[in-house]
């Protein structure tokens, strides 16, 4: 009995097509250790007449990562009890958690941050602009972290949460590739996750800026951890 629960024990589960290495490093993939992270799907960042759409930058991109983490969010839904993370990048309607020069930075491209768009006031709480898109919108259960800034660990209580739950590995998707992604990537690498990017499930502005992105991830044999397409990852929910 012992040898036989000492066999289970031993299973390793990776995602081999991940690069620069199979992920997780140490082959500890469970469904009560892993936790899939949804960054920023809001109409501001990949719906028309959006906060970036509205800047000029063609909202395809961005909006490229939709479909795949739909399929995405489908596999993982049906794994009992698995984390989901959704997460918002938005202001109090009073802008007091709104650094002035995020704001200034904001105004040189004419269209300062909580100021009215075509999908209300831009990343202000509570507007339309701010909200995640329908094909993506959080189920019940599913948790939602509201953050003032980039990584989704500044001025939030997503450590707290992840730490409370045993997760360890962490899978990122969403927008945008070089800013809040990365830096939620970084922060998370830090703080001792073991973390994957996927490749198709993001996007950025800048279509070059996407793929530096997740080059620097892989340098080093894996600086910022691994790089994968979400079909490995699909494939891999189904043996959870």
């Amino acid at each position: 009995m012992l040898k036989a629960l000492s066999a289970v024990l031993l299973i390793k589960m990776f995602i081999e097509h991940a690069a620069p290495y199979p992920w997780p490093y140490d082959g500890n993939l469970k469904k009560d250790n892993t936790a899939l992270m949804v960054i920023d799907m809001q109409a501001d960042f990949v719906a028309k007449g959006g906060y970036i759409d509205y800047m000029g930058y063609d909202v395809s991109l961005t909006a490229r990562a939709i479909g795949p983490i739909q399929k995405l969010l489908a596999g993982a839904r049906t794994i009992p009890g698995f984390t989901i993370i959704h997460t918002r990048e938005g202001h109090r309607p009073d802008l007091s958690d709104l650094p002035a020069n995020k704001r200034w930075r904001s105004a040189r491209k004419g269209i300062p941050i909580g100021e009215e768009g075509p999908k209300g006031r831009i990343l202000v709480r509570g507007e339309q602009g701010w909200d995640i898109v329908p094909e993506l919108y959080p189920q019940a259960g599913e948790l939602i972290i509201d953050k003032p800034g980039k990584s989704a660990f500044y001025a939030t209580d997503l450590e707290v949460i992840l730490r409370c739950r045993g997760i360890v590995n962490l899978i990122l998707t969403g927008v945008t590739t070089d800013c809040c992604v990365h830096s939620t990537l970084r922060d998370a690498n830090d703080r001792g996750f073991e973390c994957i990017t996927l490749s198709d499930c993001t996007g950025a502005t800048v279509y070059e800026n996407h793929l530096a992105a997740l080059s620097s991830i892989q340098q080093s044999n894996g600086l910022f951890g691994c790089v994968a397409a979400s079909e490995d990852v699909v494939e891999i929910f189904r043996e959870l």
